[in-house]
């Protein structure tokens, strides 16, 4: 199928998934800030981009250095500056949609500073708990080469980063995936798992609400079910349960 039409039909089934939020209008202007995950770029969070757009959000589709820094240095650096960048455009609400890395950026971030207009998170695979591929393979050079400092912070261990940040004190909304496509990742991961991070260890203490979707990892950002339910999350402060 040509690239044109591959893109055709991916925008219509995006526009399926949230054609039934479209009639919820926003009564003032609300921001909505992207934080791709590690290793990925702001590409990855295209199809969300333009779902919540369509849903009349305002949408900041950040893409930053993932394997630049480490975890307090990027949520320092890059969502203090979409922050600032929403406040000074006058945003009333600010909330976040995440993937993977990018929730323990907003973590961090949020442990040390308070944002007087923030909405809702929604954390679309986060390794709140950190994950066991990275105590296994975390101490490799080649992991480190590819991952950079921040992947070396996300083991499970009780002093790993994600960690010590602490519970929610925010509203949060995480949906986890429980399929894979890395079943040699998979093998050091007890549970269910989408392949980088296991269901359990996506919860974070605090949270608002918490579904699974049969997603792996990398597609959890354009997964039409996980858009829908980002919306619905936005909106409602909890998953649509009646849609399954």
């Amino acid at each position: 199928m040509p690239g044109s039409r591959k893109n055709l039909f991916r925008r219509l089934f995006t526009f399926m998934a949230i054609a039934p939020l479209l009639s919820h209008s926003l009564e003032a202007r609300e921001d909505v800030i992207l934080l791709h995950g590690l290793c990925r770029t702001s590409r990855s969070m295209a199809a969300m981009e333009r779902a919540l757009t369509q849903a009349g959000y305002t949408v900041h589709n950040i893409n930053y250095p993932s394997r630049s820094e480490s975890v307090e240095r990027l949520g320092e650096d890059v969502v203090g500056r979409a922050v600032a960048d929403c406040e000074r455009d006058g945003a009333v609400k600010i909330n976040f949609v995440t993937h993977s890395l990018g929730g323990i950026l907003v973590r961090s971030y949020l442990a040390h500073h308070s944002v007087p207009a923030l909405g809702r998170v929604v954390m679309l695979g986060p390794p709140n708990g950190g994950s066991e591929v990275v105590d296994k393979f975390g101490g490799w050079w080649l992991f480190k080469k590819i991952n950079g400092p921040a992947g070396s912070e996300l083991g499970t261990g009780r002093d790993s980063t994600p960690n010590k940040l602490g519970p929610a004190n925010f509203c949060a909304g995480i949906i986890a995936g429980n399929w894979t496509i890395n079943w040699i990742n998979s093998l050091v991961i007890p549970g269910s798992d989408d392949g980088k991070v296991s269901v359990e260890r996506t919860r974070l203490a605090g949270m608002a609400d918490h579904i699974v979707i049969p997603s792996a990892h990398p597609f959890l950002m354009r997964n039409r079910t996980a858009i829908r339910q980002t919306i619905y999350f936005l909106r409602n402060g909890k998953f649509d349960r009646a849609a399954g």
